[in-house]
């Protein structure tokens, strides 16, 4: 297998240095990038020397020798990116949301289907949290039993002063709902091993933040298949006491016992990140997965060689981002007919 070049168009989320770092640790290079935003240029080059500030994007598209097209651009503007890098021959790798509409969903779906490219988003709750992927293997190996319901908790630290402008325009970030619930809706079809799901319930709301009402600052969703549900509550509210960004928890119902991750921090526990408990039949463990093995890179290049989908299934793929704006439009039905 020859050494993947890939560049990156779009790095206005922090997320792209996460999606960088996958590629490179599995042994790709980064050859370029392009951003018109000289603040946020300054900063990547800074980290990533080898990289080269391209113009023009049209001519990383257009270069032969670059095999995947990294991005994270501003959300509304990631489906673009991603056409024109299928259209040239590219597989893409982009942050969550892939898309901001159901519009741009088809589309990008219909190019990936026509050139049979990878089109990948990096849920980064899931592929980039090592207890996350230690939940994958226990459940896997019949740990839990049969899964049965799954609880997603995605709060934020808001961090107003430094947010750009486009993260309050709705059209710009997608709703709450279609940026960070889709994090736990992937994971969802993920542990329950579904290929779709029933939105019986969304909503959202602004409860703490009127003076930008463009933002969404509460959401939830609750989902059901033939053989399980789940409950999903993403939100802004985390105070700047605590110690990372955010309390990220996920909790998997099986039918001979139950697992909790604490993603980012064991409030008031242990040090550090990555926490898995596992309740069965065996008593109760803890594992300390900081150090566990995050395959999702390797497992991408070694797809993008064999035209394979071990990473991610490409249904899966899709399929998270369906539901969560399909959420998101059924949320916004009733959210902004009364206000």
């Amino acid at each position: 297998m020859s050494q993947l070049r890939f560049s990156a168009v779009g790095i206005n989320h922090g997320h792209i240095y996460g999606q960088v770092d996958a590629l490179i640790r599995a042994g790709s290079e980064l050859v370029s990038f392009h951003a018109p935003e000289d603040d946020l240029a300054k900063a990547f080059a800074e980290k990533y020397p080898q990289a080269e500030r391209i113009a023009d994007p049209r001519a990383i598209y257009e270069d032969a020798t670059i095999g995947l097209v990294a991005s994270a651009a501003i959300p509304g503007d990631r489906a673009a990116i991603a056409i024109a890098a299928m259209e040239h021959g590219k597989d893409v790798l982009i942050d969550k949301p892939g898309m901001t509409s159901l519009e741009q969903l088809e589309k990008v779906r219909a190019v990936q289907a026509k050139t049979g490219r990878i089109f990948s988003v990096l849920y980064s709750e899931h592929f980039e949290n090592r207890a996350t992927v230690k939940a994958g293997q226990l459940v896997h190996a019949g740990a839990i039993g049969k899964v049965v319901n799954t609880a997603g908790f995605g709060p934020h630290r808001i961090n107003k002063p430094s947010r750009p402008d486009w993260f309050f325009v709705k059209n710009r970030y997608g709703g709450i709902l279609t940026d960070i619930a889709s994090h736990q809706v992937e994971q969802f079809l993920f542990f329950t091993d579904s290929l779709d799901a029933e939105i019986a319930a969304a909503s959202i709301a602004n409860h703490a933040n009127g003076e930008t009402p463009g933002l969404e600052d509460f959401g939830d969703i609750y989902l059901r298949t033939g053989k399980a549900t789940g409950y999903i509550r993403v939100d802004w509210y985390t105070p700047e006491t605590l110690p990372t960004w955010g309390d990220g928890r996920l909790t998997i119902l099986g039918t001979e016992g139950y697992i909790e991750i604490r993603k980012n921090i064991d409030i008031a526990g242990r040090e550090g990140t990555d926490h898995l408990f596992l309740v069965n039949k065996d008593g109760v463990q803890h594992f300390d997965c900081s150090k566990d093995d995050l395959p999702f890179g390797r497992q991408l290049l070694a797809d993008i060689e064999n035209r394979t989908e071990t990473a991610m299934p490409q249904a899966r793929c899709f399929k998270a981002m369906e539901i969560a704006l399909k959420a998101q439009a059924l949320a916004d039905k009733a959210y902004y007919k009364d206000i």
